[in-house]
């Protein structure tokens, strides 16, 4: 059953009215309308947006207007929910549950209110009074079970697990089953559980961790470090994995992923937002986590999940926010501060990333990942010289590189390039290579780079066309091979290729402007100026710019000039490699 039947449509239908997501909202620019309407039109544009911040706050004021109208009531709780604003949202749901008492989501958060109380019965008639608990779903079943668990009824808990029938969610089911059964004292019941859950998924992490933990507080070492071990292969150094192994290692009492039914809960509530970001529910995933933060604040796992899908959905200053807010103590520390720097350089605000990456290698002098992302983000900025430094100690950091560590030489590759040391990086891309013979990304740039220098040419060729078939819908990769063209004076084929390469990047400036000169090139000189037009209006580098409209003016020169010094395939390749 998909999450999001539990809310109802009219609450969340304001959310879901474009696939456009807005970045955050300074509350300071927010402007309080006058009137009832001018809120409510100011809180659909919000919602349209996705921007719950602003939603929130003008639904609210519009409700102020018009207390008693529930669809303003429904609207708002929703968007103040999907916020984190728990305590304002409790309140909404109050009202809310007054005047539709089925409304599922209005019960789901009353019964999250309870648990944070420890009032289970109350959490229970709570989830068995919406519609969602006449249909006994996945959620219902799981928190009613947790209910019964912190009334300490181990009996009644189990059967709400056990009618949970989906094939789809049994390992879901025996994983709460067993934490369940762990919490209560049941040992016997609960590896029975756990070993059920983890024979089906031996690799999710939150599983991995919980019977690790659950094997060396029953003082099986050897059998705790052996389920690590076996998830370390699947995902090598995760620092989850290296905490715990320390933890054990350390002769300290363990603790356990849950505890007690307040835990129990939040640790359901982000297992299902979890699942509902693998199907796309991104609302109502949103809406699970927040819950899940308010009965457990410290769920670093679900505030790192929180901040990744804020960053999904282009609201780059609350995914910063959420990341910088994960417990310093976490094991995902490092890695939440890495993806706020990032979110920092994606806002334009690289110095900002830069601040915090370069404290992040101080504290972790051995992280390769430090050391790369710090590297990419000087790379951003232009500063080569210093992203190779950094690439180098990364790669130093690394040991012995496999596959997935390409990336780290090509990188490292265009730093050399960018800073004239091109058998440097030649040497670099032939080790990606090495690494990872069909990278389209690296065929493409030292194949590239190859034609330019007009040396290799058989094999740069059939690199680039090789890049070509593997990414053929990449403008920038097909680009490539049309100026490799261009530059050996192949203009007929150079324009059939740079024609594909605009159909599939028609607003980038430096495909338009590869394509007016090869326009020029065959005669056609007028399609050229419209070609270099488009550049020019699509914003291209200043230098680039101030080329283009030379060639506006005056076109090309009778003579072509010979290969220039290499210069770099173009744009410059994505952060992400892709």
């Amino acid at each position: 059953m998909p999450l999001s039947r539990l809310l109802r449509a009219a609450a969340l239908a304001p959310l879901l009215l474009s696939p456009a997501f807005a970045a955050t909202t300074d509350p300071s620019t927010l402007h309080i309308a006058n009137t009832e309407p001018g809120n409510y039109l100011a809180a659909i544009v919000a919602s349209a947006d996705r921007d719950t911040d602003a939603a929130g706050l003008y639904f609210r004021e519009a409700l102020r207007a018009d207390p008693r109208n529930l669809d303003l009531i429904e609207r708002a709780f929703a968007a103040t929910l999907a916020n984190g604003e728990a305590k304002d949202a409790y309140g909404l749901a109050d009202r809310l549950a007054a005047r539709d008492p089925g409304n599922s989501l209005a019960r789901l958060a009353l019964a999250t209110r309870a648990f944070g109380n420890g009032q289970y019965a109350g959490a229970r008639a709570q989830l068995a009074a919406g519609e969602a608990g006449k249909a006994r779903d996945v959620t219902s079943l799981l928190l009613t079970a947790w209910a019964y668990a912190g009334a300490g009824d181990l009996r009644r808990a189990l059967q709400s697990v056990d009618r949970i029938a989906d094939p789809g969610v049994a390992v879901f089911r025996d994983y709460h089953a067993a934490l369940i059964a762990d919490a209560l004292g049941d040992p016997t019941e609960a590896l029975r559980r756990y070993k059920l859950a983890y024979a089906k998924d031996p690799a999710t992490l939150r599983l991995v961790d919980a019977y690790a933990r659950f094997l060396a507080r029953r003082k099986d070492i050897a059998g705790a470090k052996k389920i690590y071990a076996d998830f370390s292969a699947r995902s090598p150094n995760h620092p989850v994995v290296r905490a715990a192994l320390a933890e054990v290692d350390s002769g300290k009492p363990i603790a356990p992923v849950v505890a007690n039914a307040r835990q129990g809960a939040a640790e359901a509530l982000y297992g299902l937002g979890g699942a509902g970001t693998r199907q796309g529910d991104e609302l109502a995933s949103l809406i699970y986590l927040r819950l899940a933060l308010a009965l457990r604040p410290d769920h670093d796992f679900a505030e790192v999940s929180v901040a990744n899908l804020l960053a999904d959905m282009k609201r780059g200053g609350d995914a910063i926010e959420a990341y910088l807010a994960v417990p310093k103590t976490s094991p995902l520390a490092e890695s939440a501060l890495i993806q706020a720097a990032i979110e920092y350089d994606g806002q334009q605000k690289t110095d900002k990333g830069l601040e915090i990456l370069r404290q992040v290698v101080i504290d972790h002098p051995d992280d390769p990942d430090a050391w790369s992302a710090l590297g990419t983000l000087q790379r951003s900025a232009k500063d080569f010289e210093s992203a190779a430094k950094s690439y180098d100690k990364a790669i130093t950091a690394l040991g012995q590189p496999d596959k997935a560590h390409w990336v780290l030489f090509y990188f490292r590759g265009i730093c050399f390039e960018r800073t004239k040391r091109w058998p440097m990086a030649e040497a670099d891309f032939k080790e990606a290579l090495r690494l990872f013979p069909d990278e389209p990304l690296v065929l493409n740039y030292l194949g590239y780079s190859w034609v330019d220098q007009g040396v290799n040419l058989d094999e740069a060729f059939k690199m680039l066309r090789r890049a070509v078939e593997l990414k053929p819908t990449d403008g920038y990769i097909v680009d490539s091979l049309g100026w490799a063209h261009f530059k050996l004076g192949h203009y007929d084929e150079a324009t059939k290729t740079l024609e594909r390469a605009v159909e599939l990047k028609p607003a980038d400036p430096v495909v338009n402007d590869h394509l007016g000169d090869s326009y020029w090139r065959v005669g056609r000189q007028t399609e050229a100026h419209f070609q270099w037009n488009h550049a020019r209006d699509f914003g291209p580098d200043p230098d680039d710019l101030k080329k283009v409209l030379e060639k506006i003016k005056d076109g090309l020169p009778a003579t072509p000039p010979g290969p220039a010094a290499a210069t770099p395939p173009s744009p410059e390749p994505s952060k992400n490699g892709g």
